[in-house]
């Protein structure tokens, strides 16, 4: 997989400051900030529960936060439609690969373009999808609930495309899916960002293949972000290595995990 970064402009595409989202009373995340800037794949990383899929759950308006503001292209969404924020220019795949499962496959693709006026745009876009993902060619016309689980990745991340987004919030790409088909659309989701400079949030409990696909990466732990650097820097900080990519130190003795304490700093 290649690691070369794209482009990065310096200004933010997206800010997040000092968000805090929640359920009913519990608090999912709380005071979260980060930014992506235009061109770049950033990822949040984090263990189950840690309040990953709720950040983009904000960002899109599915859920509302409590505090903070979030903006997109330097204009506050804070709280917006989520129809409102897509014809902005922004995208949620979400976990779980939700497709419209009685609909074709090729009408799921054009659910993805309905905010679009532009038939010759969106036509040269479907071929685009179709060539990232040729098997989608292939079914184009079987109800997209037929198609496998790794299928169905594909569809959803293609949906999103067909918005033609500046920016793709994907929610665990990898989530069921064997190592090899998530070596693939890993592969891919690198190829649209480098190819169409489509800027990419990922939220991913694969750090390894998170980190080697992404330019900048914050870690979250019970809501919080702990940590925030380059990709680069992170796969080399030992807690990262231990607790994410299961490395442990030379010379370390075996130690309980669950008995040790992360040094985030």
């Amino acid at each position: 997989m290649s690691t070369t970064p794209a482009p990065v402009n310096g200004e933010p595409l997206l800010s997040l400051l000092n968000v805090e989202s929640a359920y009913g009373p519990i608090k999912a995340i709380r005071g979260v900030s980060l930014q992506v800037k235009r061109g770049e794949i950033a990822t949040v990383l984090g263990s189950n529960g840690a309040g990953k899929s709720t950040i983009l759950k904000t960002i899109s308006g599915i859920l509302d936060p409590r505090k903070g503001s979030i903006t997109f292209k330097g204009q506050a969404i804070t709280a917006q439609d989520p129809a409102y924020i897509v014809q902005q220019g922004l995208s949620h795949v979400p976990e779980g690969r939700e497709v419209f499962a009685l609909l074709s496959v090729h009408d799921n693709l054009l659910m993805g373009a309905y905010t679009r006026k532009d038939r010759d745009g969106v036509a040269r876009d479907m071929e685009t999808v179709f060539n990232y993902f040729p098997i989608l060619r292939e079914r184009a016309t079987q109800d997209a609930g037929l198609l496998s689980g790794g299928q169905q990745q594909m569809l959803a991340i293609s949906r999103a495309l067909m918005a033609a987004p500046e920016l793709i919030l994907l929610d665990e790409p990898s989530l069921g899916l064997s190592p090899k088909l998530t070596k693939e659309i890993f592969e891919i989701v690198v190829r649209i960002n480098r190819e169409h400079g489509t800027t990419i949030l990922l939220v991913e409990q694969n750090a390894n293949m998170a980190l080697n696909a992404s330019d900048y990466g914050y870690v979250l732990e019970n809501g919080r972000i702990v940590m925030e650097d380059t990709c680069a820097r992170l796969r080399e900080k030992d807690d990262i290595r231990e607790f994410y990519l299961g490395m442990k130190a030379e010379g370390v003795r075996g130690e309980r995990r669950w008995k040790k304490k992360k040094n985030w700093r």
